[in-house]
């Protein structure tokens, strides 16, 4: 017998997976923003709702759940994001015994490769998600004349993913298992505090981003998540080892490591610290070596050119928003880099090494603060994070990312992140006054004994 406390979140969580469903699938009559507007209010009454699920009910309500978010993101071929097809690309260029650093996808020397799948032939090419290459063929991969972007971690799941599907279908599915297998990991992480993982299973971003869109970005959440596990567990090596496959996945989990690391400046470093260290080091670098052995310095790929077409080089004008506002465009970076350095250095003097992903939300969340990029699924770590360290205000940054992704421009870029920035600044005061509140009747009571 289901308790009578469990039914309204259950109620609840059934209308937010049908509204994720018409999401990814396009039905139902409202925009795009506005079934995300939607989805973002269920998301939130859902897990307020769960706060007064039994104990004992949580962990199976949120695993459910978690499932149900996930499988409505297959529903549909991506509909916001045309990053799966060149996930599904690399993943048959290597199981043609080929190096995906190697050739464009336009190359005229991979085109046996190529199928209907990612290469439509006779629809006129007019499609969002479909592109013109140099000869005049039509393709579904973005930047067909740029070698891939994404590192040996990365290129080994695409590998490991090709067999089940070979196409856009395989890689949701597998972006789903992810997903899943994040929330499962999360459970077993938060003990008491399980609702926790619902931050994660239930937040809407997994379908869209996660599986709907496929990103690769959710390997390396999984990996931060569990490599956050083993560090704080002392098994330095494997913790080590995993948030050095991490950052092989996606770069972006390399912001946290110092959490991992926390505390490191105020006390002598420990053998666990460095072992934790060089295995992070150790796992990159050989990660790479294959492919290095098979390209040479084309391992980087595009990655040089993505970085200034995305806007992260010295001045450019579509970064740094926040900054921008109260500084000229030229100091933005430098500014950046300096805000970013102080709260890195604060972690590892100050953070607690029992709370490793503390330090790297922190890190990671003012990073993307600070940067305002306009692909929210770069928020999916910090989902992960706050779903460990249960600081639910951070959401709002992949919020923010996903308002200018829908939206687009320099003022919804300042207006998203700066409403972000405040929820960030504002909540932890307000948290604060409750607790003082609390306990002052206990306090006063003290006092009068």
């Amino acid at each position: 017998m289901i308790p009578h406390r469990v039914l309204p979140c259950l109620l609840v969580l059934a209308v937010l997976v049908t509204a994720l469903a018409l999401t990814v699938t396009g039905h139902g009559g409202l925009p795009l923003g506005g079934w995300y507007l939607l989805d973002a209010v269920l998301f939130g009454a859902a897990v307020l709702l769960l706060r007064a699920v039994p104990a004992r009910w949580v962990a199976p309500v949120v695993l459910a759940g978690g499932v149900a978010v996930a499988a409505v993101g297959l529903m549909a071929p991506p509909r916001t994001s045309d990053d799966a097809y060149r996930y599904v690309w690399d993943g048959r260029v290597q199981a043609a015994g080929i190096s995906p650093y190697a050739h464009t996808p336009e190359d005229p020397a991979l085109a046996r490769l190529r199928d209907p799948g990612l290469f439509p032939v006779g629809d006129g090419c007019r499609a969002w998600d479909e592109h013109r290459t140099a000869a005049g063929d039509c393709t579904r991969i973005n930047r067909p004349a740029v070698h891939t972007v994404y590192p040996p971690v990365a290129q080994a799941w695409f590998l490991a993913v090709h067999p089940f599907g070979g196409g856009v279908r395989g890689v949701q599915a597998a972006g789903a298992v992810l997903a899943v297998a994040t929330t499962a990991l999360l459970l077993w992480r938060r003990g008491t505090d399980k609702w926790c993982a619902a931050l994660w299973g239930w937040c809407p971003g997994v379908t869209v981003w996660a599986v709907n869109d496929a990103h690769v970005d959710t390997l390396g959440a999984l990996l931060t998540v569990a490599g956050l596990g083993c560090a704080v567990r002392r098994r330095s090596v494997r913790g080590g080892l995993l948030l050095g496959a991490a950052v092989a996945t996606k770069l972006l989990p390399a912001l946290a490591l110092p959490g991992a690391l926390s505390g490191i400046l105020a006390r002598r470093p420990t053998r666990a610290d460095l072992l934790l260290a060089g295995a992070a080091l150790g796992a990159f670098a050989l990660a790479y070596l294959p492919y290095v052995a098979a390209s040479g310095p084309a391992v980087l790929g595009y990655l040089p050119g993505y970085l200034r077409e995305e806007g992260y080089e010295q001045g450019h004008l579509d970064r740094f928003g926040l900054l921008r506002l109260v500084l000229p465009d030229g100091l933005a970076p430098w500014a950046a880099a300096l805000v970013l350095a102080a709260v890195v250095l604060r972690v590892l003097r100050r953070g607690d090494r029992r709370r490793p992903w503390a330090g790297a939300l922190s890190v990671t969340g003012t990073a993307l603060l600070l940067v305002a990029p306009g692909y929210p699924w770069y928020g999916l770590l910090v989902v992960a994070l706050v779903a460990l360290d249960g600081r639910w205000e951070w959401l709002a940054v992949p919020a923010a990312g996903q308002v200018l992704y829908l939206v687009g421009g320099q003022a919804v870029q300042q207006l998203a992140y700066g409403a972000a920035l405040l929820v960030v600044l504002v909540v932890p005061v307000l948290r604060r006054r409750r607790v003082v509140r609390a306990a002052r009747p206990a306090l006063a009571g003290q006092w009068l004994r």
